[in-house]
């Protein structure tokens, strides 16, 4: 007796290529806009040796604006992730598995595909309330799996583009006088996809901006909480900084003219304002005002070149960004502070106290607290 496997049936609806197509598109832009902004937040964080001098610092808040994108992109791609895979998955049953050449990589790029689809979105996820269940480092490997992703998307495209061009449209050529009996089902299929598309933003986007904030019901941060009216991600007992005596606390500046500081001495130079946010790589920011001392005018006190790079070191005894480098287009910029208050008030522990790093166009993981020491490079 011979054996025959059948694959199951599927009867639901709206499984096919045309409700697929249309929810491809609404992915598909998420999907370019949160690539294009995750590969500005990587090389501003971890620039190239090529471009590490000549980092923009303007427009101030154009960190702000892309790592807000970044995030609130990613986050409206998991709703039209399930949806998508809801009108493929029946094909994942078809058989015979491989029919041809053309069907054997289309299968391939759609497992790489949604394997990284669903690792860089959930990663992504995760990484904006700070949880880590992984032993490797999240930054590189989340980068990496992004470019893996568009390789396999692009792939997939190539693959797919004769049937994706035929249900691009409403309807499909040679059909146009035939009725589209799943049209009203289709159409509340997207209509409530749209609706939760709408809701995760709309529940999430506040976190960064901040006419918003008062629907930010489900983000991990808020813009309004925290000391000083600012959000803090890395207090300073986690940071190891405690008891910083004021009396003992120095800046050290090397350069050509190298020389120490004492707090009472920053005070005592030439102060300036900015109003600059805290944009972090989780997707909040907020606004805020900082008063200082330039950084340009501390370099140019050390003999430093025009070009000169300027490394910042934290007192913290541990962090992945413990020591930072700032581009000399940074460095120079009028904006660009060692902040000894924020919001007039004296920095408090976790927001920096005794100085701080506060520049335009920065991720806030760059905007180095604690700091006690200027290396010109």
């Amino acid at each position: 007796m011979k054996l025959r496997l059948k694959p199951p049936a599927f009867s639901g609806r709206l499984h096919d290529a045309r409700t697929a197509t249309s929810i491809g598109r609404l992915l598909g832009v998420c999907v370019l806009v949160c690539f294009v902004t995750g590969v500005i937040s990587h090389y501003l964080q971890h620039p190239p040796g090529w471009l590490a001098n000549d980092l923009p610092s303007r427009p101030s808040w154009g960190y702000r604006l892309t790592q807000g994108l970044h995030v609130t992109t990613g986050i409206a791609a998991i709703p039209l992730l399930f949806a998508k895979l809801w009108t493929v998955y029946p094909r994942l049953f078809e058989w015979p598995p491989l029919r041809s050449v053309r069907h054997a990589l289309e299968r391939l790029s759609v497992a790489v595909l949604v394997a990284a689809a669903v690792f860089e979105l959930f990663a992504g996820l995760l990484n904006t309330v700070q949880w880590y269940p992984w032993p490797f480092s999240f930054v590189p490997v989340h980068y990496a799996v992004a470019w893996v992703f568009v390789g396999a998307l692009a792939l997939h495209i190539a693959v797919k583009a004769p049937e994706i061009q035929a249900h691009w449209r409403k309807t499909s050529p040679g059909t146009l006088a035939l009725p589209d009996a799943d049209g009203p089902d289709r159409r509340s299929f997207l209509q409530g996809v749209t609706a939760a598309v709408g809701a995760v933003t709309l529940t999430t986007v506040g976190q960064s901006f901040t006419p918003l904030g008062r629907f930010d019901l489900l983000a991990p941060r808020h813009p309004d909480h925290g000391t000083q009216g600012l959000p803090v991600n890395r207090t300073a007992a986690v940071a190891g900084v405690t008891n910083v005596s004021v009396q003992d606390w120095r800046l050290t500046v090397t350069g050509p003219r190298p020389y120490e500081l004492t707090l009472d001495d920053l005070r005592a130079m030439r102060q300036y304002e900015s109003v600059l946010p805290i944009a972090c790589v989780e997707g909040w920011s907020k606004s805020a005002h900082w008063r200082g001392v330039r950084i340009r005018d501390l370099l140019d006190r050390a003999g430093a070149p025009p070009e000169a790079m300027l490394r910042v070191v934290s007192m913290e005894n541990r962090g992945s960004y413990r020591i930072t480098e700032l581009a000399h287009t940074y460095a120079r910029d009028e904006l660009t502070l060692l902040a000894l208050r924020l919001n007039r008030e004296v920095l408090s522990p976790d927001h920096g106290f005794p100085a701080r790093i506060i520049a335009p166009n920065r991720p806030g993981v760059l905007q180095t607290k604690w700091v006690h020491r200027l290396e010109v490079l």
